[in-house]
């Protein structure tokens, strides 16, 4: 008597693909969409030329966005910090396996922290100055690594901490210095012999040019000038930087304002292209030859 086959019963129950969803980290997000707020914020207030609250004329706030650390690449660096805390939104709200979304999320915080220390450095360094709203942007961006940092999970390679940092903060190392490098002008072209012609002739003719190391309209002056820079007749007005004593030339000669240009017996207190400064001390600009010197 032979026996039936039974037919395979068909389960109702879904196949399982090995797919596995992912929740958004929202203590992350919920950071991260702070600081979109706050760089949003000072963006706007930049490009728009009106002053953030809390930072009035003179404010050490002005003071650094007036300078050349406000910008990188020639873009506004809030905008940078602003693609930044969006794409941590992003990452972290984006269902990813949770060990790549950390690893992203740790590189990209970490960076952050670095380089927003690096310009809060500077900024104090070459200015004097602390923008109030660049540390709370510094504050934000350091919570959310020290978050991500103390929630590191435990599958995550290269135990102990020793090994991961060194290849991630190679890395950021390498960028960091190339960083610096936009920054500190490593990247300027050759000095331009017309503009050298033009401070040495300056400094012949007895003009003066009266300056401080903090005051942001005087970087962006000599930066007009690049390598020739050091061929003007320039006068610093505070050796002991922001807050310091006076010089006492520039005491004497009332110098108030930075930068200002004494060329003959005419005053000028505001910056100056290089045209300008040819044609108030009659140095021939549009006629000037390589040859002639």
């Amino acid at each position: 008597m032979s026996k039936r086959k039974r037919k395979p019963v068909k389960s109702t129950e879904p196949a399982k693909t090995g797919s596995r969803e992912y929740s958004p980290d929202w203590p992350v997000v919920v950071l991260a969409g702070a600081g979109m707020l706050v760089t949003a914020y000072l963006a706007v207030t930049g490009m728009s030329s009106t002053a953030p609250l809390f930072c009035g004329a003179g404010s050490d706030c002005e003071l650094i966005q007036q300078s050349h650390w406000s910008l990188l690449l020639g873009i506004p660096v809030a905008i940078w910090g602003f693609l930044l805390y969006a794409l941590i939104a992003l990452i972290a709200g984006l269902g990813r396996p949770r060990l790549k979304r950390w690893q992203r999320l740790w590189l990209l915080t970490f960076f952050g922290t670095v380089f927003s220390l690096y310009l809060t450095a500077a900024g104090w360094l070459a200015l004097q100055a602390l923008c109030f709203w660049c540390l709370v942007s510094l504050g934000i961006i350091t919570a959310l690594f020290l978050l991500l940092t103390f929630r590191r999970p435990e599958s995550a390679p290269g135990m102990p901490w020793a090994g991961f940092l060194a290849g991630q903060g190679a890395m950021v190392a390498v960028v960091l210095v190339l960083l610096h490098a936009l920054y500190a002008g490593w990247f300027q072209p050759p000095e331009d012999p017309r503009l050298r012609d033009l401070a040495q002739h300056l400094d012949r003719v007895g003009a003066v040019y009266y300056g401080a190391s903090w005051c942001p309209s005087c970087q962006e002056q000599n930066r007009l000038f690049g390598q020739a820079a050091r061929h003007l007749p320039y006068v610093e007005c505070s050796p002991g930087g922001r807050g310091g004593v006076v010089a006492f030339e520039c005491v004497a000669n009332d110098i108030t304002t930075y930068p200002t240009w004494v060329i003959g017996n005419r005053r000028f207190e505001q910056m100056m292209t290089p045209e300008e400064l040819a044609r108030r001390s009659r140095f021939d600009w549009d006629g000037w030859s390589p040859d002639e010197r």
